[in-house]
């Protein structure tokens, strides 16, 4: 049983590496464009222009309420049909991706914004920065710093959702099981495999998280 368990990885490792591969890809490109959406987002829902925090509230209330899972089928299905450039599947899953994972980004930011001390961007104020500097080069340094936790626990949320772009014609780990069961291999033990790994993934996300905060942390 051992033995045919060690096979079932070493005679699929082409399958298991373009699996992770794409998978890596995927929330490489969408955490980063995430962080970067979620900011601009979590800065509207604190600026003091009432029509930017109610687009901010809108999309983070609109986004957060929607399952992934339709988000992603509008991409597959109902972007086509809009007479739009067309678009790789994993470009799409990606752009939904990111979408979605900018709320919970965007919410998070906001939190650590919370958290800077109101004195921090009156003293900003008072020696002329605007608000556009006062939060890129005073607040927002200090809010990700805060925020470290909660933004490595979204991240590790979005590296487990991109199994769910297996079932819009993107194949990466969530496909895995599926792609090998063609060849005759033991679903129960794929899963496995696919589970271990994503631990071992999920493992190093959580050293670096701890790596950060000890280096980042506020005294």
């Amino acid at each position: 049983m051992l033995s045919q368990f060690w096979h079932v990885l070493v005679d699929n490792l082409d399958v298991f590496i373009d699996g992770f591969l794409m998978t890596l890809r995927l929330f490489a490109i969408s955490g980063l464009g995430a962080l970067v959406l979620g900011g601009i987002i979590g800065s509207m829902r604190v600026s003091p222009v009432p029509i930017m925090r109610g687009v901010g509230t809108f999309y983070v209330n609109a986004v957060r309420n929607t399952p992934l899972t339709l988000i992603l089928l509008f991409f597959a299905v109902g972007y086509p049909k809009l007479s739009l450039p067309n678009l790789d599947y994993w470009v799409l899953a990606t752009v939904g991706l990111t979408l979605y994972t900018a709320s919970y980004v965007a919410e998070t930011v906001r939190s650590g914004i919370n958290t800077v001390p109101i004195g921090q961007a009156e003293a900003a104020r008072a020696i002329g920065l605007t608000f556009g500097q006062t939060l890129t080069q005073v607040i927002l340094p200090q809010a990700f710093r805060a925020v470290i936790p909660p933004l490595f626990s979204v991240l590790i949320a979005l590296l487990k959702n991109t199994t769910v772009a297996s079932a819009f014609s993107v194949v990466e780990a969530g496909a895995i099981r599926s792609y090998l069961s063609e060849r005759g291999e033991p679903a129960m033990m794929v899963l496995i495999w696919v589970a271990l790994i994503f631990v071992v993934l999920v493992l190093v996300l959580s050293a670096l998280q701890r790596y950060l905060e000890n280096k980042w942390k506020v005294a």
